[in-house]
């Protein structure tokens, strides 16, 4: 899968999202069917900000971070929709999230996620993070969509 070819880069991403560094967790998109599905990859390297407390010795992604990512991409599909440009999505919901594998430097986090309902202001999705094909965490999370201020183009 490390072969597959980039169709947004974080520039492109950063021109949908208000999410900048450190916060902005998806480095690219290998996949984007706008308003329907997209699939994102977040390279999870050795210095990222979060692995000095968590842990020290034993860094680990925290399971909240990957939630986040996911959302990322699910905004990124949301918004790349015609109608839905200048809206932003904000975090609503998360159901039926479950860790099943831990991610530590090094992994490839892959961020799938199909939209189960798109319907300004309400997004649900379906979502799900792998590392080398094994499950790190899946679930359902729910985004409401609103005017705000968008990124700078």
């Amino acid at each position: 899968m490390a072969d597959e070819t980039t169709i947004m880069t974080n520039v492109e991403i950063q021109k949908l999202l208000p999410h900048r560094y450190p916060f902005l967790l998806v480095d690219r998109m290998v996949a984007l069917d706008p308003g329907k599905s997209g699939v994102g990859i977040k390279n999870v390297t050795a210095n990222e900000w979060f692995f000095p407390g968590h842990f020290p010795d034993y860094p680990l992604m925290p399971g909240v971070l990957m939630v986040e990512a996911l959302a990322q991409v699910a905004g990124i599909v949301a918004l790349s929709v015609p109608e839905n440009k200048g809206l932003l999505g904000f975090f609503a919901g998360i159901d039926k999230i479950r860790f099943k594998r831990q991610v530590v430097p090094g992994d490839t986090l892959r961020l799938e996620v199909t939209i189960t309902r798109l319907r300004v202001p309400i997004c649900q999705a379906s979502v799900q993070a792998t590392v080398n094909g094994e499950v790190a965490c899946a679930g359902d999370i729910l985004i409401m969509m609103a005017a705000g201020a968008s990124p700078a183009e």
